[in-house]
């Protein structure tokens, strides 16, 4: 009935959207989310020499890899149902707690006077619980129309270029300058300053609707946040399954590419550590711009199923390029390519998932979303290495023009029906 009054959650959510506004909550998100790249980036530019410091050789190194690479597969879908379930505030502040504790033991392990390798992998469980880029992405997709969406959600490739350009220098520098347990004091410092601002300065809800209202129909026991059919049956929604095969399969081969690069950089290229370096930072402001700057102003001029079909079809030709480059020169002239199909795929799918699904579950749709780069870092190194042993570097063009060459033909025999907007 409109003449009751709105129940309790739902009164504090408003009057936190009021009091504060929705593009301060916005800039806020975009704020906190370069803030935990950064810390992400700064972990992993230390990663290498902790773990040469503490004894473990490159087998190790990878387990450690996989370990976080499978808990962040597995923590996703549960995470975004918790943000669906509890609210923006609760999901961000998860995260960042999550945070603080992964930097913690990691500050731990480099002290000589504690077991350094099991603090180490130890460090690696909190991952489960570490999405602030997923939680971003539901903050932003409550608070902004349908059509604004896309633009809004490209915005965060920013965020990504500031946390990678910042974290990696600030990690080698702080490493350098004050020893490798620096990056992770300033990562746990940072970590818990952003459990309070997401405590004190986010809704508890972004939806228009309290979130348990809208989780659980009236009359039936609350779900569970583990509860894996209600995770699982978002799949099973018209327009959702196609649209999430694409974003998975249609990647795969450039992210199991990405996963080998540093092996291909030294081998391949015969690129010095530094000169892999200044490609990654290459690749990293070209996908700010592309994410942050291009995406929007395109999306405004063409649907969104036009974005995916050009996409996939840049796909096909950039492997096409990977399938006979022979110098670092010729990677360079295709990495515009790559990273412009990267971020669109990403950006398009996750603006058409969300829409495909009810308000209520966003949360646990961009969860599924954050899963598909896990699931690249855990088969990666297996698939990736087996690959790269038995054919070469030109099998990841190869089989990145195959796949995108198929998804290109259903793409455009069989049109997408995309399922209209819901209401926000």
């Amino acid at each position: 009935m409109q003449g009751a009054a709105a129940p309790r959650g739902q009164g504090q959510s408003l009057s936190k959207m009021d009091t504060l506004g929705r593009p301060w909550v916005i800039l806020l998100t975009y704020v906190l989310a370069a803030l935990e790249l950064t810390c992400l980036f700064m972990q992993f530019s230390i990663l290498p020499y902790l773990s040469r410091r503490l004894g473990m050789d490159s087998v190790a190194f990878g387990y450690l890899q996989t370990i976080f690479g499978v808990l962040q597969l597995l923590g996703g879908p549960v995470f975004g149902r918790f943000a669906d379930q509890h609210g923006a505030r609760a999901a961000l502040s998860l995260s960042f707690v999550a945070g603080s504790a992964l930097y913690l033991l990691l500050a731990a392990a480099c002290s000589p006077a504690l077991p350094g390798p099991f603090l180490l992998f130890a460090s690696r469980l909190p991952g489960a619980l570490m999405h602030t880029l997923p939680a971003a992405q539901m903050v932003i997709t409550d608070l902004t129309a349908p059509a604004e969406r896309p633009a809004a959600l490209g915005r965060l490739g920013l965020c990504f270029g500031v946390g990678v350009i910042l974290g990696s220098l600030l990690g080698g520098t702080l490493n350098t300058e004050c020893g490798i347990h620096c990056p992770a004091i300033v990562a746990l410092v940072a970590n818990l300053l952003g459990a309070i601002l997401s405590v004190t300065c986010i809704p508890a809800s972004t939806k228009g609707a309290p979130v348990d209202a809208q989780a659980t129909p009236p009359g039936e026991p609350k779900a569970s946040v583990f509860d894996l059919r209600a995770i699982t049956r978002l799949l099973l929604l018209p327009g959702v399954l196609p649209v999430f095969l694409i974003k998975v399969v249609s990647g795969f081969p450039s992210g199991l590419f990405m996963v080998m690069f540093s092996i291909i950089s030294m081998d391949f290229f015969q690129l010095e550590p530094s000169q892999a370096g200044y490609l990654m930072s290459f690749f990293g402001v070209l996908q700010m711009v592309v994410q942050g700057l291009v995406i929007g102003r395109l999306s405004s001029h063409f649907s969104e199923e036009a974005l995916l079909r050009a996409g996939v079809l840049v796909f096909m030709v950039v492997g096409l390029g990977m399938a006979l480059m022979s110098t670092v020169l010729h990677f360079c002239l295709l990495v515009p390519g790559l990273v412009f199909s990267l971020c669109t795929l990403h950006v398009v799918t996750d603006s058409m998932l969300t829409k495909a699904v009810s308000a209520s579950d966003t949360g646990t749709m961009l969860g599924l979303c954050a899963s598909v780069q896990p699931l690249t870092r855990t088969l990666g190194p297996t698939l990736g290495g087996l690959l790269y042993r038995s054919f070469g570097v030109p099998v990841f063009g190869q089989v990145q023009f195959a796949v995108n060459f198929f998804l290109f033909l259903v793409l455009w025999r069989k049109p997408m029906s995309q399922k209209r907007d819901k209401a926000w």
